[in-house]
């Protein structure tokens, strides 16, 4: 496994591919870049910032949620290259590089998210529950707090409005 961010090839290879297409992008004319290149581009770039913020999380469940919103992401980016290739912003022969590309991330995705579930159960089975030890709390004996006559006072019907002390209530 990776030990710094930069070793990532997944991210590597997501950043690869957001670089390709805003390149590309960026020489579309302004109607087409400002409405699908700006989706395109963001959807791209979503999937590694993604990656890398999966990366700095400190729980296993939090990075495996932000690897599923990376993968989000690249479905994101497939439908709006599907959306380019339909509108010939994009020629057949880039679209299927681009998309055999989103494969090999996806497969990589998905395996370093098994990769942190199988890390996450085997770090859950070699710990022990941290548990406080069984205690007896002793109490030391002091004045009552109540005495038979408040006792008598409290459990009297409400009829009796005066307390113990003759005051009324």
């Amino acid at each position: 496994m990776a030990t710094t961010l930069e070793d990532l090839r997944v991210l590597q290879a997501a950043e690869r591919l957001a670089d390709e297409i805003w390149g590309m992008v960026t020489g579309w004319n302004a109607f087409a870049r400002d409405t699908v290149g700006g989706q395109l581009v963001h959807a791209s770039d979503s999937i590694g910032a993604n990656i890398a913020e999966a990366f700095g999380r400190f729980h296993y469940g939090d990075k495996v949620n932000h690897l599923y919103y990376a993968r989000g992401s690249l479905f994101e980016t497939k439908y709006w290259l599907n959306r380019c290739k339909q509108r010939r912003l994009i020629e057949p022969e880039p679209i299927q590089r681009y998309a055999k590309t989103l494969v090999s991330i996806a497969r990589q995705i998905n395996a370093f998210a098994s990769s942190l579930k199988t890390q996450r159960s085997t770090y859950t089975a070699q710990t022990k529950a941290i548990r406080e030890t069984h205690e007896t709390y002793l109490v030391e004996e002091t004045q009552p707090i109540f005495d038979d006559t408040d006792l008598a006072w409290l459990q009297s019907p409400i009829t009796n409005l005066q307390s113990p002390s003759g005051q009324e209530q």
